[in-house]
This record gives structure tokens, sequence and C-alpha cells, in this order.
């Protein structure tokens, strides 16, 4: 048997490359002996050809993953793969996937073995997906694995981030764990997506606990002009000043933790841990809950028609950083 996956889509042919070995391990191969993956690009024609052809171990089936072969410069081999193609000479004991990275090739014997491989029965080509294909793709990626996302926010990252499927499984799941079992917004979308954006919530932050009010409300300034409204801000450091709560309080009582099993015990991403420990690590919980308890105070305020919630926030961030309560 034949089977090529192909395509700008590397992340999904990669994936697909992955079940299929797993199924094969879990239906004919528990103990892998019968699996041999191999880079064209990098290994001898002669290593190639003998892990191709080799017969079963003590089973019925062998599965020989070949990589890149269309694009490396062994020209003889593929004349070699096309002929044992064409003649149908391949051992039918062996499942035999080509795999690549392209759906172009450049030279005339890569061309010719592309066009013959197409016609397989069980060719698989995995183009770049855009529009409403990925828009269903990450909203069910999100789902299986346990998260939940508002519409908004799947089509800001389809919009940023395009078919650039390997950046977008990265985002699901630190997305999933930053949320922690709430619904993903597209501010959280944002928040994880620009990386500069990032430092500046955590740096908000930082200037507001270390009392800081020119940089504070410099950079506030700085969010309004990029679109963020009040809403918004406030949203990201009300949850910043809780994962800085719940990491005083672990610390307090495990400080010999590392930011991995820290992340662990509080369902958080080691990235949130990461940007939060020089903050937790430099004030007091004392310090955390008068600010967070402020906070609560604006949340409360803005949602009774207490006051407007831009002009809370400034009234917070002096107060903070004049140390009064």
């Amino acid at each position: 048997m034949i089977i090529f996956l192909y395509g700008k889509d590397t992340f999904r042919s990669r994936t697909q490359l992955k079940k299929m070995i797993g199924k094969f391990k879990m239906d004919r191969d528990p103990q892998g002996l019968n699996i041999s993956k191999v880079d064209c690009g990098k290994e001898s024609s002669g290593k190639v050809l003998e892990q191709t052809l080799a017969m079963p171990f003590l089973a019925e089936k062998r599965m020989v993953v070949l990589e890149n072969l269309l694009v490396s410069k062994n020209k003889e081999l593929m004349q070699d793969f096309l002929k044992r193609v064409e003649e149908k000479s391949l051992p039918e004991t062996n499942v035999i996937i080509f795999w690549e990275g392209s759906d172009s090739f450049k030279t005339k014997d890569a061309k010719a073995l592309f066009e013959r491989l197409q016609k397989e029965k069980y060719a698989q080509r995995f183009d770049e997906m855009k529009g409403a294909q990925l828009s269903a793709w990450v909203s069910n990626e999100i789902k299986e694995r346990g998260g939940n996302i508002e519409r908004p926010a799947i089509q800001y990252l389809g919009s940023h981030v395009g078919g650039d499927m390997w950046r977008l499984d990265s985002l699901i799941d630190q997305l999933i764990a930053f949320k922690n079992g709430e619904e993903i917004l597209v501010a959280d979308a944002q928040l994880f997506l620009d990386e500069k954006q990032d430092d500046n919530i955590f740096n908000l932050v930082d200037a507001i606990v270390g009392k800081n009010p020119k940089q504070v409300f410099g950079m506030m300034q700085e969010q309004y002009a990029q679109g963020k409204d009040a809403g918004y801000i406030f949203a990201m450091i009300l949850r910043q000043f809780r994962i800085l709560l719940e990491l005083r309080d672990l610390f307090e009582r495990e400080s010999d933790l590392k930011s991995d099993q820290l992340a662990k015990q509080l369902g958080l991403h080691p990235f949130v841990v990461k940007k939060s420990l020089p903050i937790v690590k430099r004030y007091t919980m004392d310090e955390l809950k008068s600010i967070y308890r402020q906070l609560l105070d604006i949340d409360i305020e803005t949602k009774t028609g207490g006051g407007d919630q831009s002009m809370l926030l400034d009234i917070f961030v002096g107060r903070v950083c004049v140390g009064t309560n």
C-alpha cells in the first residue's frame, strides 16, 4: 500500500501522519518493531531502500515513512521509486507513506514522481486553510480540547494568524490554559497574539504595584490610543492581579517550587507564571490583597452605575501609587 501526504499545511499533514502511525501500532505493532521513519534528504539511497524493502519482523505488515524525497538532491533514488511505483514492485507487506511539506517541486525527476504519487488512491493534499474552513477548524479544536470560545475571537485568530497552523495550535493551548474553563474572548486572543501587547499588560501591572503613577498613566494612554477601552484594560489588570494573589499564596507555602510546578498546581499556562513570578517575589500578600480589593470595588461600582470605568481606573491608580486605601 502506498500513502502520499503532501501540501503546505504541514501541521495537519503531520497530525494525520501521527494518527496513522498510532493506529498501525495499536492494530498491528504495539512494540513499534515494524515502523521506520527515514529522512530521504539525509540518508543514503542504500539506507532508504534497505528500510523500504525490508520484510516485517514477526508480523504481517511493516510501515515505512519516507520524508522529503521530492526535495532531496537524489535524482537516482527518485527515478528508482518512480519505476517501482509504476511497476507495482514495492513489497505488498509494507505500508509505505511518502510525506512532503510542499505541493510544488523544482526538478524534472521530482515533478515526475510527484505527478505519479498524486494518482495513488490514498494520496491526500493539505492546503492552507482560510475563511470559513479555518474558523470551523479553530472552533472544533478548542471544543475537543475542553475549551469554549466566542465567535468574534475565532474570527480574530483567523484574520491575524491566517493559515499558520503550528502557531494556532500553540495559541489554542495557551488560551485554554489561561482561561481555565472560562469562555475565550477577543481580548484574550489579542493578549496572546501580540507579544508586545503581552509585555505591555505585565509591565502595566508591575508599574501599578511599583507605585509609578507617571508610567502607569502613560501606559494606559498607549492602550487607549491602540483602540483598547477601559473595560478591556480593567479586565486584564483584574485577571493579572488574581493570578498574582494565587501565585503569592502558593509561593509563601511552597517557595521551592519551580515555575512549571506552580503552573501545574494552579492550572495556569507556564507562560503566564513565568511572566508573573518576578512581580510576585517583590511584593507582599497584604499589598496584593489591598490592590485586588480596590479592583473589586471598581467592578461593583461600574456594574451598579456608580461611576465611569475610565475615571474609576484613574482614581484607583492615584490611590495605589500614593499608598492610600
